[in-house]
């Protein structure tokens, strides 16, 4: 048994993500490219985004602190902690409106 704390986890990459240029920061937790199930904790500095992307399987966010906007296409969902969003099934992105850590739960 692995047991991790997700408020370190975040506290430590909102720590990273401020330090480095593109004010961001990831640390997968479980599992990884070569499994059906991965999550990772992702910090944004306020203001910073993840690109407009596909979605590689079925994948929510929690929001462990902070807020944030996904988007996809003319669409737009707003979370804050403890918010659970459902990442829909097409190309999609993540905005951070202000400092935010955030739990992402992927399935392939």
């Amino acid at each position: 048994m692995d047991k991790k704390s997700l408020t370190a986890v975040a506290r430590q990459q909102l720590k990273t993500a401020a330090t480095v240029t593109s004010g961001r920061s990831s640390q997968t937790i479980y599992g990884g490219h070569a499994n059906s199930l991965r999550q990772t904790v992702v910090g944004l500095c306020a203001g910073q985004s993840l690109a407009e992307h596909d979605n590689q399987g079925e994948a929510t966010l929690l929001v462990l602190s902070g807020s944030l906007t996904l988007h996809s296409g003319a669409n737009e969902w707003k979370g804050s902690t403890g918010d659970l969003l459902v990442v829909p099934k097409a190309r999609h992105s993540v905005q951070a409106i202000d400092d935010v850590a955030f739990l992402l739960t992927v399935a392939k």
